[in-house]
Parts: C-alpha cells; sequence; structure tokens
C-alpha cells in the first residue's frame, strides 16, 4: 500500500502536511483516521491508516503481558498510539509528545513501509542512510540466511 520516499513539512502548529500520493492512499484505506505511535527501535513515528492499526493492536493485545518483552512493546506501541483525523487540507496534527520523541522539525521525510509510513526528521534520517550505507553490507551479510531465496 505505501511505498516510496517523499518529503513533507511540518508547521509551527504541528500539523504535516502530507504529499498528495499519501493523502489519497490514507484515505482509502482509513477514510483519512489514522493512528501514530513511536518506532522502538529508531527515532521516527509510525503512521498506520486506522483498520492497520486495529490490526497490529489486536495481535500486540493477544500477547502474555506477563512476558516482560511484550508487556514493554504493549507499553510503548499501544500507549503511544494516537488517533488522528486527516483535515480538509491533508494535514494531521502530531501531538506533541511524539514530535518531541521524533525530534521533528519542520523538515520531514516520509518512508513507505507497505502497511505503514516512517515519519522521519530530515536531519535523522540523513544520518541513518549515511549510516546504514556505510555498515549494512557487513551487517546484511553476516545474517544472509534469512535472506534465501530473495531476489531483487
Amino acid at each position: 500500500m505505501f511505498r516510496g520516499i517523499s518529503n513533507a513539512t511540518l508547521d509551527s502548529k504541528g500539523r504535516m502536511a502530507l504529499p498528495t500520493k499519501s493523502r489519497e492512499a490514507l484515505a482509502l484505506a482509513g477514510d483519512g483516521r489514522v493512528v501514530a505511535t513511536i518506532d522502538m527501535r529508531e527515532t521516527c513515528l509510525l503512521l498506520y491508516p486506522l483498520p492497520e492499526w486495529e490490526v497490529v493492536q489486536s495481535k500486540l493485545e493477544g500477547l502474555s503481558n506477563i512476558n516482560p518483552q511484550a508487556r514493554l512493546l504493549q507499553r510503548l506501541l499501544i500507549g503511544h498510539a494516537t488517533d488522528l483525523e486527516l483535515d480538509a487540507n491533508g494535514r494531521i496534527l502530531l501531538p506533541g509528545m511524539l514530535r518531541d520523541y521524533a525530534q521533528l522539525a519542520k523538515k520531514l521525510v516520509l518512508v513507505g513501509q507497505g502497511n505503514k509510513i516512517e515519519i522521519w526528521s530530515d536531519d535523522h534520517w540523513r544520518e541513518r542512510m549515511q549510516t546504514w550505507l556505510q555498515d549494512g553490507d557487513a551487517d546484511l551479510i553476516s545474517d544472509g540466511d534469512a535472506f534465501t531465496g530473495l531476489s531483487v
């Protein structure tokens, strides 16, 4: 559903103006209703159409909350999940706590990830890209069995 990379902007009120392609896909997939939460491994946000998020949340709720790792996952992802809605101009208001977590400033990068969109600060995205491109070969080769049969 979501693929590719694009730029977006954040205004002084914390509203993110979505590119047309993303706006249309979100409108179709969730009638303009979305859920934003944190990414536990990276300093970015995850934006899901509401129906996609409901699948993810159901799986998270199905995990045993006795397991400390599962409980942490539930606490962070569900706990930070925030219901949002596209306004008439194709913007969403990102709450301050989520903006602070992802260190978002005016310039943003949106990265399609199939069922969701990652929201990155432009500066942090560039830093991570540089690291991934420099270090990525060694990481991929060290766990090459996980990619058996994959051809790109």
